[in-house]
């Protein structure tokens, strides 16, 4: 690796390192740094949230409607991802089979990376690359939705893993970041997306927004009754 080690602390923590603070050691300097530092984050999450609802307002309804159809046929969502996508995967399927509010229907739902035992076998036998790819043709049907999740749009097994669903003719919905990456570009995916930041954190706050604006859509459109009952 070349250059310099990136310094995380300074990075994600600078009003530690404010001269008030390092200068005086003061406890009321490191407090108002800290109470600054916190309003800037809720500021900067709470314009990533109107921008996401400004950019996908229309398709959030149009994916959950699609997502709500093959719950209701049967189907089941399949999660991945790496690193805080892999949680993001496990609480995305969390949220479908222990739901979190009062009505609010079980769904079936697996998180891929939640399988450390078949990841980190197929990983070491035949690549990472293939980890996710393995596990849909393994476990995915026609019916069922793959939920892809890449902070940066690039993780080979992410993209692998999306394609494979679409091959299966799975419902494929992709959460990225950055400018979407080649999982916003290859055009195997239904549904792309994209917290346009380049600050991972705020790129999974991102995520975890969309999600749940995803899954309370989806709820909604399971409590609506079928045109045949009408």
């Amino acid at each position: 690796m070349s250059g310099a080690p990136r310094d995380f602390a300074r990075e994600l923590y600078p009003f530690l390192f404010a001269p008030a603070v390092t200068d005086g050691n003061s406890l009321p300097a490191l407090l108002d740094a800290v109470r600054r530092s916190t309003a800037d984050k809720y500021a900067d999450v709470a314009a990533l949230r109107r921008d996401l609802l400004a950019e996908y307002e229309g398709v959030l309804g149009v994916a959950a409607r699609a997502m709500a159809d093959r719950f209701a046929r049967g189907g089941k969502l399949l999660a991945f991802g790496n690193g805080g996508s892999a949680t993001d995967a496990d609480d995305a399927a969390a949220d479908c089979t222990y739901p979190a509010r009062d009505g609010w229907r079980a769904l079936p739902a697996l998180s891929l990376p939640a399988d450390g035992a078949t990841l980190s076998a197929v990983a070491n036998d035949v690549g990472i690359e293939h980890v996710f790819v393995r596990q849909l043709a393994a476990l995915g049907e026609s019916g069922d939705i793959a939920l892809g999740i890449s902070t940066s749009g690039r993780a080979a097994n992410v993209v692998a893993g999306l394609a494979e669903a679409r091959r299966r003719g799975m419902l494929t919905v992709a959460l990225t970041g950055y400018d979407g990456g080649a999982v916003a570009r290859d055009g195997t995916v239904d549904f792309c997306f994209v917290a346009r930041r380049e600050f991972v954190p705020r790129i999974q706050e991102g995520h975890a927004t969309l999600w749940h604006c995803l899954i309370a859509l989806v709820q909604s459109e399971l409590d609506r009754p079928s045109e045949a009952a009408a």
